[in-house]
């Protein structure tokens, strides 16, 4: 018998949005990468106190729980705990991540089938986006199909991964916090139309410019290609959040990094962080070095540099010994 699994999962980069149009039958469709160094960290255990303190992450995966345990009718006699979680909205998928992650911990104490894309349809994650899903099944950089007629998180239809040498700079702003929940849905009620020819001009520029450079491990069309894809999206997404960047401190921080080599720039989701790509370690980290510097007075702003992250969630299950299963397929070995 399991006795207790511990599941780690990353945060993703939302790039942005290909088709809010809709009128081929499909809308939205979003390109996203996924995160090393940041993540989700939680164990659940067979028995034990009803669960964590009352924080809110701990609230919010104790909810899950007790939804996904309703609907595979098991008794919830199960106790979370929370290491380390992705700060809540700043667009780096902090909810996704945990509702799948108590899935997966789930599945595996239970020995039940629960699939992460189920678990999403369960707990009401990836409404518009499965770039959530893909990074937790399989990390790398993904790409989703936009949402269908189906009542299910958009399929991923291409996954690739990105080159060892890339860095992620990620500019957060602890003053702001990203658009979520009813607030969010009446966002995208209350936007414009989408042009027909600017959703055309995206996919292209994600299908013909974007992944052909990253299969070419070309850092900077990979980049210019998520910059034009940024301005266009932002701009589009400005009546919702007062610009094309929610933040105007990270704005400003994204409006001055090209100088100092980021290739491509951008928001990932409603913010408010923003990211900047390089194509090697030590830019992104004189680049991080260099702002701090700049905006020391600035005590909102945070800098860190992540890897990109070519697996997905990690999920170990203990049965009074060590096991150890690395990928989303759980392995369980009991040893002696």
């Amino acid at each position: 018998m399991v006795d207790a699994v511990r599941v780690e999962v990353p945060a993703r980069l939302h790039l942005g949005f290909l088709d809010m149009e809709g009128g081929l039958g499909r809308r939205f469709g979003s390109l996203g990468l996924t995160l090393d160094g940041l993540g989700t960290e939680l164990t659940l255990l067979r028995g034990g106190p009803a669960g964590d303190a009352a924080d809110r992450p701990a609230c919010r995966a104790r909810g899950y729980l007790d939804r996904l345990c309703a609907a595979l009718d098991v008794e919830n006699r199960f106790s979370l705990r929370l290491g380390r979680t992705i700060p809540s909205h700043s667009g780096l998928g902090s909810g996704t991540q945990l509702a799948l992650a108590v899935g997966a911990a789930l599945s595996a104490m239970t020995g039940r089938p629960l699939p992460p894309r189920r678990v999403a349809s369960l707990l009401d994650r990836g409404a518009r986006s499965g770039i959530g899903v893909g990074a937790f099944e399989q990390g790398g950089v993904i790409l989703d199909g936009g949402k269908g007629a189906l009542d299910e998180p958009p399929p991923v239809i291409s996954r690739m991964a990105l080159p060892e040498t890339w860095r992620m700079l990620l500019v957060f702003d602890d003053a702001n916090r990203g658009l979520s929940g009813t607030a969010e849905t009446v966002a995208f009620r209350d936007l414009p139309s989408f042009p027909a020819d600017k959703a055309a001009y995206l996919c292209r520029m994600a299908l013909m410019v974007g992944l052909p450079a990253l299969a070419e491990g070309d850092a900077m069309r990979f980049g210019a290609a998520v910059t034009e894809l940024q301005s266009v999206v932002g701009d589009h997404f400005a009546p919702a959040q007062g610009g094309r960047f929610s933040s105007p401190d990270v704005a400003e921080v994204l409006r001055w990094l090209p100088s100092v080599g980021a290739t491509g720039v951008g928001q990932s989701s409603w913010g408010p962080t923003g990211f900047a790509i390089f194509g090697d370690a030590g830019s992104a980290e004189r680049a991080a070095e260099g702002a701090r510097a700049r905006w020391r007075l600035q005590a909102n702003l945070r800098f860190v540099v992540c890897r990109g992250r070519n697996r997905g969630a990690v999920v170990e299950t203990l049965t009074g010994h060590s096991a150890v299963a690395a990928g989303y397929e759980t392995v369980a070995k009991k040893t002696a």
